[in-house]
């Protein structure tokens, strides 16, 4: 029984379009608690190294948040096939302050906002908090006359998030250059790395950990970050920077390691008891952060 799970609420999904590009749409899929609220929102990325996945990826995780009491919403962005470094960021800044000018609407209210990203999700999650006001991520205008909104957030929840772009990709590349064997993740990312940044320096200036190692003045709200030990496509010593430069920084971050869980543990091995455990702890912080 998970402990933090104050009530249990039934709850609504349905998708809608938050932006378009052109004649394609991009949809948020929204898990809704029934009740009068406010309740807390929470914008939620999903990973595939910035150039695959879909909104559906993680429900497994938006579910039995929004049971607890959140409004989820789960964003569809524009992949780095179609849109390089910084593309998705612009969608994501726009879908925050969509989302706020829309949160009562939602049962939710502007300053009750949170992100939440899974592996390169995580990684857009974190840059898009600490740059919320961005003049390239906030490049796409709300429709809304005398919008006022801006993307800012109230926490952060990393799961396994790609921390450091350019140290992953380094990483990666140390590997392969040895020979096989190596973990077949490697082959996946590498390419997309390139997909989506482009050049080793864009992934060096849209780096979390290097933006705080820069010294370069960012937002700081509290972060929760989960990860396996036995992950061996998020490297632990970017892990390491990060935890060490947020908080070297005054930010706070509560890290959660989960012995013996590899990668994307909380989509692959959801039934595990770690899996349990970190779903608590991102319920638990999602409603001390927000509620």
């Amino acid at each position: 029984m998970r402990t933090a799970v104050l009530s249990s609420y039934q709850i609504d999904i349905e998708d809608v379009e938050y932006q378009r590009h052109a004649d394609k749409p991009l949809l948020a899929r929204l898990f809704k608690p029934r009740g009068a609220g406010p309740f807390p929102l929470v914008v939620q990325l999903h990973g595939g190294a910035w150039c695959r996945g879909h909104r559906h990826d993680d429900s497994g995780i938006n579910e039995p948040l929004a049971k607890s009491g959140v409004v989820v919403a789960a964003l569809d962005f524009r992949p780095g096939a179609h849109a390089p470094y910084p593309g998705s960021m612009a969608d994501i800044n726009y879908a925050i302050r969509w989302l706020k000018q829309r949160a009562g609407e939602l049962g939710s209210r502007p300053g009750m906002v949170g992100i939440m990203g899974s592996s390169s999700g995580g990684h857009q999650a974190m840059l898009s908090a600490m740059r919320p006001r961005d003049p390239r991520y906030m490049a796409l205008p709300l429709s809304e006359p005398g919008a006022t909104v801006d993307a800012s957030v109230r926490c952060v929840v990393m799961c396994y998030p790609v921390i450091d772009p350019l140290g992953r990709y380094e990483y990666a590349k140390k590997l392969k250059a040895g020979g096989p064997p190596y973990p077949e993740v490697i082959d996946r990312v590498l390419p997309r790395h390139d997909q989506y940044w482009q050049t080793e320096a864009a992934m060096a200036e849209g780096s979390p950990v290097r933006a705080l190692e820069r010294g370069e003045r960012v937002e700081l709200p509290p972060v929760l970050y989960l990860q396996g030990t036995r992950d061996v496509a998020h490297p632990r010593p970017d892990l390491d920077r990060f935890v060490a430069s947020y908080r070297k920084a005054g930010g706070r971050v509560d890290l959660r390691l989960y012995e013996g869980e590899g990668t994307e543990f909380l989509r692959y091995n959801l039934g595990s008891p770690a899996a349990a455990q970190a779903l608590d702890k991102i319920i638990e912080f999602v409603h001390a952060e927000l509620g």
